[in-house]
């Protein structure tokens, strides 16, 4: 009697183990493998204490039940729940009103690889250059100004 319940204790925890894996914990990952070492350890315990009949019909059972319990899982959107549902639908510079020209002059507050923050005209944008690395501090130069993106370039001293 004890061999059964640690039998199907191994299984339904694998099982419950392979599905949290599926539905909750994307990739895999150590739940995943855990719960696949669990249910074959059950069944491999059902083919070595019970014979070859006993464990074939603990197999099959054991894909039935997991087959089952993932469509159904499926089914009734459980996963929703726990699912992300906000999208990132802001752009930068989106609610400043862009007061720079091209050809104005400023300096960048971080680095720009390639976009970053930037002051010109005593206002905070942020900028992007042209695949350029710009170090925090150096001056730059706004070279185009497309709807809310503000391109820059450094500006090379001479010395």
């Amino acid at each position: 009697m004890i061999t059964w319940l640690v039998i199907i204790g191994l299984i339904l925890l694998g099982l419950g183990l392979i599905i949290v894996e599926v539905i909750f914990v994307p990739g895999t990952t150590i739940v995943g493998i855990l719960g696949i070492v669990l249910a074959g350890v059950g069944v491999y315990l059902s083919f070595s204490n019970f014979g070859n009949t006993t464990g074939t019909l603990v197999l099959v059972a054991t894909g039935a039940v997991a087959l089952i319990a993932l469509l159904i899982s499926f089914r009734t959107g459980v996963w929703k729940k726990f699912a992300l549902k906000d999208q990132i639908s802001s752009k930068f510079n989106e609610h400043i009103e862009i007061t720079t020209q091209e050809g104005d002059e400023g300096v960048a507050l971080s680095s720009l690889k390639p976009i970053g923050k930037a002051e010109i005209n005593d206002k905070v944008f942020e900028v992007k250059t042209n695949g350029n690395y710009v170090d925090a501090g150096e001056k730059v130069k706004v070279i185009k100004i497309d709807k809310n993106k503000i391109i820059v370039e450094p500006i090379k001293s001479n010395e």
